[in-house]
């Protein structure tokens, strides 16, 4: 079993490589692999689908649901409009950055942060928040051709 995930492994990489040249400079976000940049190019198919990339991040259903009434504006789930693999393949990545093997990013520390803010579902938040911002990250490297910076300079 474990040979035939190798050989799967090793045909999903090279797929990646000779047809989709977009996918090696995706790779290099920490956390995000083979199989979860070539998902997200073909789930996208066109860079320029969308005018600015933090709507990548809606469109997955990564965005917090909204329901105002009178004063109160209620904390909710994600919306999940998007498609279920790339999101649960975002979320996979999200938690392997934030973990405690991931690499020193200043989207780790971002992430540590909205967990250290405390409530019972706090890591849940967190998680899901890298996930959406992951996605738009993937996205304006995809746009631009640009390699990823641990801690990019403001």
């Amino acid at each position: 079993m474990t040979q035939e995930i190798d050989n799967y492994d090793e045909q999903i990489e090279k797929i990646a490589a000779e047809h989709y040249p977009a996918v090696q400079g995706l790779k290099t976000v920490p956390g995000v692999g083979t199989l979860t940049a070539s998902t997200f190019v073909l789930k996208i198919a066109d860079s320029g689908r969308f005018l600015k990339s933090r709507a990548v991040g809606a469109f997955l259903g990564l965005r917090p649901r909204q329901q105002q009434s009178g004063g109160q504006n209620p904390q909710l789930g994600i919306t999940k409009a998007g498609d279920v693999y790339l999101r649960k393949l975002l979320v996979q990545s999200a938690h392997c950055l934030l973990g405690t093997y991931g690499q020193a990013t200043a989207l780790k520390q971002w992430g540590l942060k909205l967990c250290q803010r405390g409530g019972s579902n706090a890591k849940k938040r967190a998680i899901v928040a890298v996930a959406r911002k992951l996605a738009v990250l993937l996205h304006k490297l995809w746009v631009s051709g640009d390699l990823y910076r641990l801690f990019p300079a403001n």
